[in-house]
């Protein structure tokens, strides 16, 4: 089949790279448009539209598509057969949803109905999940509530964090998502309608990612791990933001929440019902660091307490 592939961020890559090793003719990419990143704050383009560019794939990189008679245009004269779409991040107008024959197609990263929305890997491991899924679905007008062509069941594991789970399911789910597109071409799909219930993942804000160390440890314990690495669990030490990375519950419940105590080789800090121990933090202006390294240099100096603060 002829394809146009709509992905933007580092995870719609390998989907996109096996589309254009398939049998299938990728004829043009959809992504965001070029980003300002870095301290010069250069253009820097997408992911996907770097491997496009790579392999002589035309990208259009539209701002939005709503109203974009030129896009619109365009799309029929590429006449794609369907259009895959992967973290694309720009909403697709219900009357382009019939451009292509077998429509617009989307890889999503959980078991529909469950978690329909932007972050449906981090809500998952914030739930104590123990499945999730590479999901296909056909877009319609709702959101995230087409007829699902496809799914590859994936299990959450006790030391998850997003971005470990996210790379599995987008390397699983690019198989998924060409396997799809043969499927299709073949006839050998039967969509089926979700349920009309479900549940929500929206966007993950940096204000949510603050860990609140009166929780439970299994709540702490899944937070972190759901904020990692992107936006990046935290917490406050002296007033100053801290970052924080998984941590390993204990059998000890020693400590008040956010208390924490070093030693030579570990950092324990309390919550709600239990002690964890923090595997690395990155204090203000620095990189992320051994725990046990932080607190070595952290409590040489006169001024903090001895091997004990607070995590607020």
């Amino acid at each position: 089949m002829r394809l146009v592939f709509a992905g933007t961020p580092e995870p719609a890559v390998e989907p996109l790279r096996q589309l254009i090793a398939s049998r299938h003719e990728v004829v043009g990419v959809l992504s965001r448009p070029d980003a300002r990143k870095g301290r010069g704050r250069t253009l820097h383009p997408s992911p996907v539209k770097e491997l496009a560019l790579e392999h002589g794939i035309e990208v259009l990189t539209p701002e939005t598509l709503k109203n974009n008679e030129e896009i619109r245009a365009r799309l029929r004269e590429l006449a794609p057969d369907c259009i895959p779409v992967v973290a694309y991040g720009n909403l697709i107008p219900a009357d382009m949803l019939d451009i292509p024959e077998h429509g617009w197609v989307n890889l999503h990263f959980s078991l529909l109905p469950q978690w329909r929305g932007a972050a449906p890997v981090q809500h998952a491991i914030l739930n104590g999940d123990t499945e999730t899924a590479a999901t296909v679905f056909r877009i319609d007008e709702g959101l995230d509530t087409g007829d699902v062509l496809n799914v590859m069941p994936e299990p959450i594991g006790s030391e998850d964090t997003a971005d470990a789970l996210l790379a599995r399911l987008a390397s699983q789910g690019a198989a998924t998502l060409v396997e799809t597109m043969d499927g299709l071409e073949d006839g050998a799909i039967v969509p089926k309608p979700q349920p009309e219930d479900g549940t929500y993942a929206p966007k993950i804000a940096v204000e949510d990612a603050r860990i609140d160390w009166t929780q439970p440890v299994e709540v702490v314990d899944r937070a972190i791990r759901a904020y990692t690495a992107a936006p990046g669990a935290w917490t406050t030490l002296g007033g100053e933001r801290v970052k924080v990375e998984p941590v390993r519950p204990t059998d000890t419940a020693d400590l008040a929440p956010g208390e924490v105590v070093a030693t030579k080789k570990e950092v324990r800090v309390g919550t709600g019902t239990g002690d964890v121990v923090l595997s690395r933090i990155q204090p203000p202006g620095k990189k992320m660091m051994n725990a046990a390294d932080w607190a070595r240099g952290y409590f040489a100096n006169p001024g903090n307490a001895e091997n004990k603060v607070v995590f607020e």
